[in-house]
C-alpha cells in the first residue's frame, strides 16, 4: 500500500512550479488575479511545510522515522534522485513560506506593477529555495540553485533605476562565477567517488584511498567556495551590500533567506561528509570556516558603523548573521556539540525574520521629504518609483494613522532582535550559542572568548548604528509625515509577531532545534534511510505484468 503522505515531500517543489507556469498564461495587466493566485500558493506551501515539520517532530514518516524520503521515478539510491525531508529541511521550508506571504502582501502596495512577471519569478524563486532544502543529490542541488538564481536575477532587476541595473549586473556576474566553481567541485567529487548522492558520499568518504582524498578535498573546497560566495563570506561579500540595498522592498525581504541557502548547504554537507565518522576527513575545513566567519562578522560590524543609509546598514547586518552562523558551523565541526548547533539554528531563524522585517521598513522610513531623505541611501530611483507603470488600478489598502509611531515601534522591535537585546529571540539565540560554546570541553578557551567578544561588539555596533538611524528618522526629521499604507505595515507587524512567538515559545523551539542538531550529528541514520527506502514505500506501485 502506498503512503500518500510521502507526496507531501515533493509538494513544496511542484506547487510553486505549477503556479508560476500557470501565471505566465495570464495577461500581465491581470495583476490582482495573479497576486491572489500567488498568495494561495504561498499559503499552501506553508500548510505543507508545517505538516512536514509535524511529521518530522512526531516521527510520523514511514517506519516511525523522523525523516521522509521521496524517490523520484521510483528509482532507488544512489541511481535515482531522492528528496529528503527531516527536521532541518522542514524548518527551512516553514521559514521560507513565512517570509513569502508577508513579502507578497507588501508587493500589493504597487511593487508588482513595476515590471512584468513579478509573481511568476517569485514562485520560481520559492521553487528553487524549497528544492535546494529538500534535495539529497549534488547535481540536483546545482539545478535548484540555478533555478533560484535565475528567478532572483529577474526579481532584482524588476523595476527601473541605474543603481538597480548596475547592482543586478554585478550580481549576475558574481553568481555565474560561483556556478562555475560549483560545477568544477562537483566534477572533481564525481571523478573520485563516482556518485553525487549525498548519502552515498557520506558512506564512502571514510574509506577513500589516501591518494584520492586530496582530490576529494579539492572538489569540496571548490564547491564550498560557491556557497560561501552566496553566503556573503568575507572577502567575497563585496557584491552583497549594494545588491541588497538596490532590490525592491519585497525582493530584499526574500533575499534575507538567500544567503542562508549557502549556510544550509555548507552545514548539511559538512555534517554528512566531514563529521566525526569521516575518518581522515573528519573536521576538514573547520578552521577555515571559523576564521572566515569571524572575519565576516568583523567586516559586517564595521560596515554597520560606517553606513549612513539604512539600506546599506541592513545589508551589513545580513553579513553579521552569515558570519556568526559560519563560525558556529566551524566550531560544531571542530567538536562544539549539539547544543551549540541548536543555538545557531535558533539564531538563524530569528535573524532572518528580523532582517526581512527591516528590509520592508526601508522604503516607508525613507519616504519623507527633507533632511532624512538625503541621509538615507534609498532613493526613488533606486526603487524604480520615478516613473511607475500606471495601469489605472487604485492604491491597495488604507493609510494608517499614527504613522511615525507605528514605524518607530516596528523599527524598535527590529533593533532589539538584531542587536541581541532582551527580551526578544535575538538575545535568546546569542545566549544559547555562547553558553553552549562555554560549556564545550572540545573548544579552546581562547577561541571561545574571542567569539564572545566578537558577538558582543557586533551587538553593540548594531545598537549604535540602528539608534543613529532611528534618531535621524524619528527625532531629527523635518517635513510632512510620510503616507504609509496598512498593506505595507501589516507584513512587518506579522514578521515581528513571529519573533515574539519565538520568544514566548523559546523553550519548545530550542528543543526542536536540539533534536535537529542531534539528527545532523548522526549522518549514518540519514544515509541508511536513503538506501533503505524500499520500492514498496516509494511513489509508484510495482508495474503490473501481463502474460
Amino acid at each position: 500500500m502506498i503512503d500518500t503522505g510521502l507526496h507531501l515531500i515533493i509538494a513544496p517543489v511542484l506547487i510553486p512550479f505549477l503556479t508560476g507556469a500557470l501565471m505566465l498564461l495570464y495577461d500581465d495587466r491581470q495583476r490582482r488575479a495573479k497576486l491572489a493566485i500567488s498568495l494561495g500558493s504561498a499559503a499552501a506551501l506553508l500548510v505543507v511545510a508545517i505538516e512536514l515539520m509535524v511529521r518530522a517532530k512526531t516521527f510520523a514518516f514511514a517506519g516511525g522515522s523522523d525523516t521522509g524520503y521521496y524517490l523520484l521515478g521510483n528509482w532507488t539510491a544512489p541511481f535515482g534522485i531522492v528528496l529528503v525531508a527531516d527536521r532541518l529541511s522542514a524548518m527551512m521550508l516553514v521559514l521560507t513560506a513565512l517570509l513569502a506571504i508577508p513579502a507578497l502582501i507588501y508587493s500589493a502596495a504597487g511593487w508588482h506593477r513595476q515590471g512584468q512577471h513579478f509573481q511568476s519569478m517569485f514562485q520560481f524563486l520559492l521553487m528553487g529555495l524549497n528544492g535546494a532544502f529538500l534535495t539529497g543529490d549534488l547535481f540536483n542541488l546545482f539545478v535548484f540553485f540555478e533555478v533560484l538564481l535565475a528567478a532572483s536575477y529577474g526579481l532584482l532587476l524588476h523595476g527601473s533605476g541605474q543603481l538597480r541595473i548596475r547592482a543586478g549586473l554585478h550580481y549576475i556576474a558574481i553568481n555565474l562565477a560561483a556556478s562555475l566553481l560549483f560545477l568544477i567541485g562537483v566534477s572533481l567529487i564525481y571523478g573520485v567517488t563516482g556518485t553525487l548522492n549525498m548519502a552515498h558520499l557520506s558512506r564512502m568518504v571514510a574509506g577513500l584511498a589516501e591518494s584520492e582524498r586530496p582530490l576529494f578535498h579539492a572538489g569540496a573546497v571548490f564547491m564550498g567556495l560557491a556557497f560561501l560566495v552566496k553566503a556573503g563570506i568575507w572577502p567575497l561579500s563585496f557584491w552583497l551590500p549594494t545588491t541588497y540595498m538596490a532590490g525592491a522592498a519585497p525582493v530584499a525581504a526574500m533575499f534575507a533567506i538567500m544567503t542562508k541557502v549557502g549556510i544550509y548547504v555548507i552545514l548539511r554537507l559538512t555534517m554528512l561528509l566531514f563529521g566525526p565518522a569521516a575518518g581522515a576527513s573528519a573536521g576538514f575545513g573547520s578552521d577555515l570556516l571559523i576564521a572566515a566567519g569571524m572575519a565576516t562578522v568583523a567586516f559586517g560590524l564595521l560596515g554597520v558603523l560606517a553606513s549612513q543609509g539604512l539600506g546599506r546598514m541592513a545589508a551589513h547586518l545580513v553579513l553579521i548573521s552569515s558570519g556568526t552562523l559560519l563560525t558556529v558551523n566551524g566550531l560544531v565541526l571542530a567538536g562544539g556539540g549539539e547544543k551549540l548547533l541548536a543555538g545557531g539554528m535558533f539564531y538563524l531563524v530569528s535573524s532572518v525574520v528580523a532582517t526581512s522585517a527591516l528590509f520592508l521598513l526601508l522604503e516607508p522610513m525613507s519616504r519623507e521629504e527633507g533632511g532624512i531623505a538625503a541621509m538615507l541611501a534609498l532613493t526613488a530611483d533606486a526603487y524604480g518609483l520615478d516613473d511607475p507603470e500606471d495601469d489605472g488600478a487604485p492604491e491597495v489598502g488604507l493609510a494608517i494613522p499614527g504613522t511615525l509611531t507605528v514605524l518607530g515601534l516596528a523599527f524598535g522591535g527590529c533593533l532589539l532582535a538584531l542587536a541581541g537585546l532582551p527580551p526578544l529571540s535575538g538575545f535568546i539565540g546569542k545566549v544559547a550559542i555562547l553558553s553552549a560554546a562555554l560549556g564545550s570541553a572540545n573548544l579552546a578557551p581562547g577561541l571561545v572568548w574571542s567569539l564572545i567578544a566578537l558577538l558582543l561588539v557586533a551587538g553593540l555596533a548594531t545598537l549604535i548604528g540602528l539608534i543613529r538611524i532611528g534618531i535621524q528618522t524619528f527625532w531629527a526629521a523635518e517635513g510632512t509625515v510620510p503616507k504609509v499604507l496598512a498593506v505595507e505595515i501589516a507584513p512587518v507587524v506579522a514578521l515581528l509577531g513571529m519573533i515574539g512567538l519565538m520568544t514566548i515559545e523559546a523553550q519548545d523551539t530550542l528543543r526542536y532545534m536540539e533534536s535537529a542538531a542531534s539528527a545532523l550529528h548522526r549522518p549514518t541514520i540519514y544515509s541508511a534511510g536513503v538506501f533503505e527506502a524500499a520500492r514498496s514505500e516509494g511513489i509508484l506501485p510495482e508495474p503490473e505484468t501481463t502474460e
